[in-house]
């Protein structure tokens, strides 16, 4: 489905309760050109990999928002398929495995007439990355924010005060001159209203951890009593979720 002149998305086959929807996996490709970039392949569905192989053309490269397999697992066979490499954070998934193959702050990708710049906002995963398209005024952001509710601190291998500062530098860019018409989540709808949502997830954030801290103070002191005090509301069956964001919580605190 073409979302923008210069995104279109394709949904991988994996609904649930951690992926909505499914999976949103995004081929890039400027107008009229015959090159494309392909952000998270998604998980190891050959009939999604192969649909996203006929949308997609000819393959520059392949970019991994982050590690986990929703996103990462499909990503090898892709590209060995496409012809082309990995490019992520994480070493393990980088194909070559050269640095070169790595993401870091600054870099810029560009095939004929795309641009895409990488943001690091660590803290849903440490090794986690957005994609600015400043052609298009959209930003990619993996689960740092989602199309539908709000992403869970991965811990351990996330981190909540890293995920603050992530969202607060969102915010800054999409309220700065650049203007970021939406954002392009990994999961769920297209998100129209940046700055709006971005504000949301930082006071929910704020939110919790004055729950948590509430909770702490009356006598809750392991990871579940605090889930069942907070999250008495919430489907018991997101709570092994809520208990990984509970423990992000509880490592931000004692730090």
């Amino acid at each position: 489905m073409k979302v923008t002149d210069y995104a279109t998305l394709v949904l991988a086959a994996n609904p649930g309760p951690m992926t909505l929807d499914g999976t949103n996996t995004w081929i890039l490709r400027a107008p009229g050109a015959e090159q494309s970039v392909v952000v998270d392949p998604g998980p190891m569905l050959e009939d999604h990999l192969r649909a996203v192989l006929g949308e997609a053309g000819q393959v520059a490269v392949v970019l991994l928002t982050h590690n986990h397999p929703d996103h990462s697992e499909g990503a090898a066979w892709f590209a060995n398929q496409a012809g082309c490499g990995v490019r992520a954070v994480d070493p393990a998934f980088r194909i070559p495995t050269d640095h070169a193959h790595g993401l870091s702050e600054g870099d810029v990708i560009t095939v004929e007439g795309l641009r895409v710049e990488v943001l690091p906002t660590p803290g849903h995963t440490l090794d986690s990355v957005c994609f600015w398209l400043p052609q298009d005024g959209s930003l990619l952001t993996g689960d740092t924010v989602l199309g539908r509710g709000t992403s869970v601190v991965a811990y351990p291998d996330g981190a909540l005060g890293p995920y603050l500062n992530s969202l607060e530098h969102l915010r800054a860019f999409a309220d700065s001159p650049a203007g970021v018409a939406r954002l392009l989540p990994g999961h769920g709808p297209v998100i129209d209203d940046p700055s709006a949502v971005l504000t949301y997830y930082l006071n929910h954030r704020q939110e919790r951890l004055t729950q948590v801290r509430d909770a702490l103070a009356a006598g809750h002191t392991t990871p579940e009593a605090i889930v069942a005090h907070v999250y008495a509301d919430v489907d018991k069956s997101l709570w092994p979720a809520a208990e990984r964001s509970v423990r992000a919580q509880l490592d931000h605190l004692n730090h």
